[in-house]
């Protein structure tokens, strides 16, 4: 009823947490039983330790929150070292969730290094973070100009001896010309969406809040931006996407199947509820048993001729 495919990578359930918003998953071992999810997202590992951007890096917003992190982490020898074994734990040797490790670069030879690296360390999948509007000054340089996102996505695979899911930024003209050239790089899936980039201003100091200016925006204002945009991106390629970008419930996990999703990421709700992912697990079961469908059946019945009714399409109740 649950169990969802990507490829290469099934999965037990189609619910992930997503990079950044979770850490490595170990630190929420208290609040649920993360051996119930289906993969689990590491931050971001970089070749080397990032400090991140200057204070203040989250604002709330009314609807989500904006972050100007900058990819801070204690670089890839310290995650192989200490964090890695550890996701290991909460994946119970294989009975658990996948472990899939977040990996960013500033240029195609550090995810070249990453993705030899993690990949010798027998990692489930690779997630390569061509999107993150927080470093590189905002430019986006690998997931805003095609040619340069098939050349990092292809790289990558030429070493990667597991699954490599792109990460789409949304901050684009037309992000299924980035997703087919992910696709013609060889990517066996993406992720979309990344953060959109905005701002908070102090009017009164004049001046903007976060240190760095701007920052992402996530959290439910952009579920409908990225529901659109995985329809459009499941649409135009045929490896699988895995969806991010405000879900917060079950309803809005369905929502994202039925546009096309195989696995739908779950990130800033999870910073108010830590427990909301296994929760979520759970009423997936209860909807999809009341409806007497499968997310398999539910998976992109938006783009079938002959769509399934309402209530077999992830309609709420």
């Amino acid at each position: 009823m649950l169990s969802t495919t990507l490829g290469r990578l099934q999965l037990a359930n189609p619910v992930m947490s997503a990079s950044g918003t979770f850490g490595s998953g170990w630190e929420g071992r208290q609040f649920s039983d993360l051996g119930r999810v289906g993969a689990l997202v590491s931050k971001t590992v970089t070749v080397r330790p990032r400090h991140g951007n200057p204070p203040p890096r989250i604002w709330e917003t009314a609807s989500g929150m904006l972050n100007s992190i900058g990819l801070e982490n204690k670089g890839a020898d310290y995650f192989l070292a200490e964090t890695l074994p550890k996701m290991r734990e909460l994946a119970a040797g294989g009975r658990g969730p996948r472990v899939v490790v977040n990996i960013g670069g500033e240029s195609i030879d550090e995810f070249v290094q990453l993705a030899e690296r993690f990949s010798a360390a027998g990692v489930d999948a690779l997630e390569v973070n061509l999107s993150c509007p927080n470093v590189q000054e905002g430019k986006l340089l690998f997931s805003t100009e095609p040619r340069l996102t098939e050349r990092a996505v292809a790289a990558v695979k030429r070493v990667a001896t597991v699954p490599v899911f792109a990460k789409l930024s949304p901050n684009v003209t037309d992000i299924t010309a980035i997703a087919k050239a992910a696709e013609q790089g060889g990517a066996d899936g993406l992720t979309a969406i990344n953060t959109l980039i905005g701002m908070a201003v102090d009017w009164r100091r004049r001046r903007p809040i976060l240190g760095r200016g701007i920052g992402g925006l996530s959290g439910p204002a952009i579920k409908p931006v990225a529901l659109r945009m995985v329809y459009e991106v499941a649409r135009s390629v045929r490896v699988p996407v895995v969806a991010a970008g405000g879900a917060r419930s079950a309803d809005d996990v369905l929502d994202f199947v039925c546009a096309g999703a195989g696995a739908v990421q779950i990130g800033t709700a999870m910073f108010t509820d830590p427990a909301l992912m296994v929760r979520i697990v759970d009423d997936l079961r209860e909807r999809l048993t009341a409806a007497g469908t499968t997310i398999a059946e539910l998976r992109g019945c938006l783009h079938r001729e002959t769509p399934a009714p309402a209530a077999r399409c992830g309609g709420h109740a």
